[in-house]
């Protein structure tokens, strides 16, 4: 699962983030001082920081000097400050983006992704998602199972990323329409089910008893990396 640490003293502004991106999937750590923050993206393994440059403890940017000293970490810098220095300082010392207080957590949400995708399209780690005997090729659109070639539609296929990129999680019927469409829409629960049934049709074995898309009762559908 792709992990975030949030690096904010602000609690209100750290829950908020916090609570915005477990939403769309990610393991989310925080941490409320520099030093804190700084331990913790060398002993987790964490793939993306948000990181404010004001902290108690160690300044932000002293935090991601030492950090991009140690490790390849995409960080995302967050500041009250709006002066055009303190952009290009934290640009300067390997920062990936920076966003400016007050900001939309949808925004943060989209920045996180886009830095993600150019980040793991630059290591090559975006290419293929596999779980169990489903390899997913999201550059070519392809899906295999084996050496067959399984057609899926557009929404199909977004679904089953969305499933790939974190097996085991559980998702709600509106986290995957929300992949869909970005907005839950009256009727939504029969739309998600219609496609999850189409995706078992064509990717299961026995669709009376599934093994790659579980359904969890009162809940919503995860796909399943464990060998049953």
């Amino acid at each position: 699962m792709t992990t975030i640490l949030i690096i904010e003293d602000e609690p209100v502004l750290s829950r908020i983030l916090q609570s915005y991106l477990e939403r769309e999937g990610y393991r989310v750590l925080t941490a409320a001082r520099g030093d804190t923050g700084y331990d913790l993206s060398l002993t987790e393994k964490v793939d993306l920081i948000l990181l404010d440059l004001n902290l108690p403890g160690m300044d932000g940017m002293e935090v991601a000097r030492g950090v991009l000293k140690e490790k390849d970490i995409p960080i995302i810098m967050i500041t009250a400050r709006v002066e055009e220095v303190d952009k290009l300082s934290g640009l300067e010392i390997g920062a990936d983006d920076y966003i400016t207080k007050p900001f939309s957590p949808k925004e943060v949400v989209a920045r996180v992704k886009t830095v993600l995708r150019r980040y793991l399209k630059g290591t090559g780690q975006e290419k293929k998602l596999i779980v169990k005997d489903l390899e997913m090729d999201i550059d070519a659109h392809q899906v295999k199972k084996g050496k067959h070639i399984i057609e899926l539609t557009p929404s199909e296929f977004e679904i089953l990323k969305l499933m790939a990129e974190n097996p085991g999680r559980v998702y709600t019927r509106l986290q995957l329409l929300d992949a869909l469409q970005g907005q839950a829409y009256e009727g939504y629960e029969r739309t998600i089910d219609a496609h999850i049934k189409n995706l078992r049709a064509k990717i299961e074995s026995d669709t009376k008893k599934p093994r790659l898309i579980k359904t969890v009762f009162g809940i919503g559908y995860k796909l399943s990396a464990e060998d049953d």
